[in-house]
């Protein structure tokens, strides 16, 4: 049976596995990255999905080294640019053997990292423009074309609407670009847009056994959607208290 039919069977049976700690343990849960967009987040037990502003507090080092992992199974890394600022977000970097790995198989060693921002205000001196590394790609509007082009020394611009977010636009333009494997890592702003434009392929969501209280979130409006969309539970895990689930079209 193959790794991800056995926790499948796993999931439908209601049992809790632990969460693996080597990579090929973990690969028998999440290697099979869809060519589309998959999502890793967490959030607390209520529902908060950050304290004061950043998940540090939530989370733990065995969610941050899965967050790596999924790196490692991604063409690009998607992320807001408010959380890119909240989080202290650097480069991707991933270790020699996975590097070696992913241009055995011919993927770019390094998934680039694509920052999602209305109005393209990024001060440069962020981590992420770090001229050692892959260049990041500053996915922007129309709008804020004049200040992205400011940009445009240490970052590829990439305009994906023109009043709004198309984030339908964005993943087609990363698909041209080679990029089919989107793992986006919030914030919850820019997860909203992509499920709104129903892309959401894969969720990996950690849940999180602290109580946050209410905590400050971007005023997003209503969804537009009919209906809502349905997901299978793959698989799962544990570790610390901390739940790992995976839903799959």
């Amino acid at each position: 049976m193959a790794p991800d039919a056995a926790a499948d069977r796993r999931a439908s049976n209601g049992s809790v596995s632990p969460l693996p700690d080597t990579a090929a343990g973990l690969d028998a849960y999440y290697a099979d990255a869809p060519a589309g967009v998959r999502a890793n987040m967490v959030q607390s037990i209520d529902g908060a999905g950050a304290f004061h502003g950043r998940t540090k507090a939530i989370t733990d080092p065995a969610d941050q080294l899965l967050l790596k992992h999924l790196r490692g199974h991604s063409d690009a890394v998607l992320v807001g640019g408010a959380t890119v600022q909240a989080e202290k977000y650097g480069p991707v970097r991933l270790d020699d053997d996975v590097r070696r790995q992913r241009t055995e198989a011919g993927y770019a060693a390094t998934p680039p990292l694509v920052v999602v921002t209305a109005r393209a205000m990024l001060p440069k001196d962020l981590r992420i423009f770090d001229p050692d590394e892959p260049r990041p790609i500053i996915a922007t509007l129309a709008t804020a074309r004049e200040q992205a082009e400011q940009l445009s020394d240490v970052a590829d611009v990439l305009i994906v609407g023109e009043d709004d977010l198309d984030a339908r636009r964005l993943v087609k333009a990363l698909h041209e670009r080679g990029l089919p494997r989107v793992l986006c890592e919030g914030g919850p702003f820019l997860l909203s847009q992509l499920i709104e434009a129903d892309l959401i392929d894969d969720m990996c969501l950690t849940v999180s056994p602290y109580l946050a209280g209410s905590q400050p979130t971007t005023p997003q409006p209503p969804s537009a959607r009919e209906q809502p969309t349905q997901l299978r539970l793959r698989h799962v895990l544990s570790h610390h208290d901390l739940l790992y689930l995976r839903y799959s079209r």
